[in-house]
């Protein structure tokens, strides 16, 4: 028997971006177990932390004694890295459409990555930039934080109690219920951390303009 789609109304929408719209996995472990490697860590443990944080948040953990700035002089690095591989960064099932369907909806990109880097990942992907974006450059605290969900909300003009994020991380879900909003999961890693609702990829969802200016967003 088919099950009822989730339904969730909203007046703005907040959007990760890597494992959310943009496929760059291929990249991020490349680049990631390479550092771990030289670092003398473990691969699997490394990239169970990485995703959805700014790279020095993430060393920071994983080398909790290791000083700040050597932890931002590897990741200017390693951006500087990703930004240059763009091999295997695709978009994820269904973004084109989804980012289409958003046309004079209130929306916002807030991702942990640069504005270079965001930049080249979303045209590798073939997707248009939202207008209003939130990058690593805008914020002073990476995710888990809210600041960036709560500074993309503010930009719109739109309370956070009526915003809905989209996410694929542990720690950008965190960030998301921190900022008050409503979270929906994208993808397997996001199953594992309780958002509202949760798909495997974007055609699984689609979105309805209202006349008072709101959006329906049927899941499932």
């Amino acid at each position: 028997m088919a099950t009822e789609p989730v339904v969730l109304t909203a007046r703005a929408l907040l959007l990760d971006m890597d494992g959310t719209l943009v496929n760059s996995d291929a990249v991020v472990e490349r680049i990631w177990r390479r550092w771990a490697a030289d670092q003398g860590l473990d691969g699997d443990h490394v990239m169970s932390v990485v995703h959805g944080r700014q790279g020095h948040a993430s060393m920071a953990l994983l080398l909790p004694h290791r000083p700040v700035e050597r932890n931002l002089a590897d990741n200017a690095r390693m951006l500087a890295a990703e930004t240059a591989d763009m091999d295997g960064v695709i978009e994820v099932p269904g973004a084109t459409a989804f980012l289409a369907a958003l046309t004079g909806t209130p929306h916002a990109l807030v991702t942990s990555a640069d504005v270079a880097l965001s930049t080249a990942r979303m045209a590798a992907a073939g997707l248009p930039l939202p207008a209003v974006r939130v990058t690593a450059e805008s914020v002073g605290a990476s995710k888990p934080d809210p600041e960036g969900f709560l500074k993309g909300a503010a930009e719109l003009g739109i309370d956070p109690a009526d915003c809905v994020v989209f996410e694929d991380s542990g720690a950008g879900i965190a960030a998301g219920r921190a900022a008050g909003m409503r979270v929906v999961g994208v993808g397997p890693r996001a199953g594992q951390h309780g958002p509202d609702a949760l798909v495997q990829d974007l055609t699984e969802l689609r979105v309805e303009r209202r006349e008072d200016g709101t959006v329906r967003l049927l899941i499932g």
